[in-house]
């Protein structure tokens, strides 16, 4: 699975190698991908060489090679309608592009840490509206019936409070993170699972700090 950047990154490598035969400088790189310096450019060649995808040819100079390329689209699933699929790069110079920070993994199960990341992803702002926004790698099953799977991406809008039936990042005890939905009833808080396999989660409101809710996921086949 590549982040946008790192799918934009190789798309811009490849075309260049097929126009040209050489592969791009890595200024040429922080330019197409309008990254601030080059050692972001280095993280995303570095990982999709760990990923298999390219590979630097040994005694040459700026020499890499393309591998192979993911055959992947991002959706963004909105409940209640039908998912829209977009391309994964902002090669769409019409489009307006957002960098959205990756915040580790969230679960959709039993509450795991979110853990903080220097990773982003790139979006349209379309996909978003208005507001702060992040992102969070689902990790687990809970939620499937509400359609989000182990290893989406939930797309955040970073809010404290939120009203019953919305699908919130929850922090407990202000220790562990989950993905649930809220329903709130008094000086309590229930978070419920959207999978028959697992039981609702109660806890005093206190105990309970809204950090988002669900506005969209992105998902890769």
């Amino acid at each position: 699975m590549l982040t946008a950047k790192q799918f934009e990154l190789l798309r811009f490598i490849d075309g260049r190698l097929r126009k040209t035969g050489v592969s791009p400088s890595f200024e040429e790189m922080k330019e197409a991908l309008d990254l601030k310096s080059k050692s972001g450019v280095h993280r995303l060649v570095s990982a999709l060489e760990e990923r298999e995808f390219i590979r630097r040819l040994p005694n040459r100079a700026r020499a890499l090679e393309v591998l192979r390329m993911p055959e992947a689209e991002v959706t963004k699933i909105d409940f209640g309608a039908k998912p829209k699929t977009v391309a994964p790069a902002a090669n769409d110079r019409g489009l307006d592009i957002v960098d959205v920070p990756l915040h580790g993994r969230i679960a959709a199960g039993q509450p795991i840490e979110a853990m903080e990341t220097t990773e982003t992803l790139s979006l349209p702002t379309s996909l978003l509206g208005k507001g702060d926004h992040y992102a969070l790698e689902v990790s687990g099953d809970s939620m499937i019936e509400a359609g989000i799977f182990d290893g989406d991406y939930a797309l955040i809008e970073r809010c404290d409070d939120a009203r019953t039936g919305d699908i919130v990042v929850a922090l407990i005890d202000n220790n562990d993170a989950t993905l649930k939905t809220l329903n709130k009833n008094g000086d309590m808080i229930r978070l419920d699972p959207a999978n028959s396999e697992y039981r609702p989660q109660n806890y005093r409101a206190s105990q309970v700090q809204i950090q988002g809710k669900l506005v969209g996921l992105l998902r890769r086949y």
